[in-house]
This record gives C-alpha cells, sequence and structure tokens, in this order.
C-alpha cells in the first residue's frame, strides 16, 4: 500500500467530517492534506489534480479566516446558495475546463486532459461555496466525487477512490447537517447580500473552536 496515498486517505476523510461538524479545524488539517495529495497526483500524472491542491490551500485560508471573520467580522452561519452564484458558478466551470484541458493537452503528458480538468474546475467551485457556508456547497461536491471516483480508478489510485466514495457519505451528512443549521436569510438575489443574521434560537451553532 502506498503510505503517500494512506495518509492522503486518513487526513482527507478527517478534514470533510469535521467541515460537516462545521468545525475550523477541517482548514488546517485541509492543508495537511493538500501537501500529500500534491505529491500524490503528480506521480500519478493527474497535473492538474496536483495543481489544484496549491489552489486549495489558498482558498483554504481564504475559507479559515471567513469562517472566523465572515465578512464584516461576524463569524459565518449556514446560508442558502445566492441565486447569482449558480450561473456564476457554471461559468467558472467552463471556462477553467476548457483553460485546463488546453494546457495540459499542449504542455503535458496527462492521459485524461479533460476529465481532470473538468474535477479540478468544479472542485474550486465547490471549495469556494464551502468557505461562504453556502448549503448548496455540498451538491457541487457530490457531483465532483462521483466523478472522481471514477478518474482515480482510472488511474489505479484505488484506496483514494474509495475515500471518495466515502466522501460521498459524509456529503449527505452534511446535506443533512447544513440544513438543520440553516441561519434565515434575507433576499440573496445579488452579490454582496449574504451578511449572516444572528443564528436563530435552536439552530446548530457554528463550531467555537480556537483558530490552531
Amino acid at each position: 500500500m502506498n503510505p503517500t496515498e494512506l495518509l492522503g486517505f486518513v487526513t482527507g476523510a478527517l478534514c470533510v467530517w469535521l467541515a460537516v461538524r462545521q468545525n475550523v479545524w477541517t482548514f488546517p488539517v485541509g492543508l495537511a492534506n493538500n501537501a500529500v495529495f500534491a505529491a500524490l497526483f503528480t506521480a500519478a500524472g493527474l497535473y492538474a489534480n496536483a495543481a489544484l491542491q496549491v489552489l486549495f490551500a489558498v482558498l483554504g485560508v481564504l475559507g479559515w479566516y471567513w469562517w472566523l471573520h465572515g465578512a464584516d467580522g461576524a463569524r459565518l452561519h449556514v446560508r442558502r446558495t445566492p441565486r447569482w452564484a449558480w450561473p456564476a458558478a457554471a461559468g467558472v466551470t467552463v471556462a477553467l475546463t476548457v483553460t485546463g484541458a488546453a494546457a495540459l493537452g499542449a504542455w503535458t503528458d496527462s492521459t485524461v486532459p479533460w476529465w481532470d480538468s473538468l474535477t479540478t474546475a468544479t472542485s474550486v467551485v465547490a471549495q469556494v461555496m464551502l468557505g461562504r457556508k453556502w448549503l448548496g456547497s455540498w451538491a457541487v461536491w457530490i457531483a465532483t466525487d462521483v466523478l472522481l471516483v471514477g478518474l482515480y480508478a482510472s488511474q489505479g489510485l484505488w484506496l483514494t477512490a474509495v475515500l471518495y466514495v466515502g466522501y460521498l457519505l459524509l456529503c449527505a451528512v452534511g446535506v443533512r447537517d447544513w440544513k438543520a443549521a440553516l441561519a434565515p436569510a434575507p433576499a440573496m438575489g445579488r452579490p454582496g447580500s449574504e451578511t449572516a443574521p444572528s443564528a436563530p434560537a435552536g439552530a446548530a451553532p457554528s463550531a467555537q473552536v480556537p483558530a490552531p
């Protein structure tokens, strides 16, 4: 068994479980997972997924800040995805997929440039949405994880494929738990209208874990 893949399995599962629990420690664990997977995917020739880990690290630091401080100095609460975010996410996905596939085809020996680029694009979108605590992030993660199970299996990364099957189960739990923790939302039809109100009585609070 590849020890790098095993370490990625453990840190990845812990990272997603902490995200489901709205525990801010998901971000430092995620940064460790990014380093491990960057090495693993580079060795497997999945260059877009390897490069994605660098971007994930940047988004992880940003999400860490958002979860602690929000947009206006207050911690974020779970909210529904703004209507404007879905067409924006679709546009970003298409642009990143086309650009990434062209780059991989021209400059690398990747055998799966489109598959690699598509899952990279949807992963970026899902991670940004998760950082904002938008409920729709789990739907994007579920679609992404289904694709990634097939991608990693095709490259012989069987343990990582199994990990992503586990991610699918955790995503289902995330949908359930985040729905239960939804904060009442004001009008959310345009960018900038997502400031979190105080959590309602009885709603599950965000994890109050000190930043490591």
